[in-house]
């Protein structure tokens, strides 16, 4: 199991390196499911990745 911080790194390194396509919000998504349910870093990520769903070009 990740720690927060490694967590939150990681999520950054994902979404710099591979962009906002379907593959990345998936591999992110996994990233995330390793904080506890209740995590405010999981909240707040899961917010970012719904954003940048939002404002990615569709495939």
């Amino acid at each position: 199991m990740l720690t927060e911080s490694q967590v939150d790194r990681s999520f950054r390194k994902l979404i710099k390196a591979e962009g906002l396509i379907t593959q990345t919000f998936d591999k992110a998504e996994e990233l995330l499911d390793d904080l506890r349910p209740e995590s405010p870093l999981r909240h707040r990520l899961y917010s970012e990745l719904d954003e940048l769903r939002e404002i990615s070009p569709s495939e």
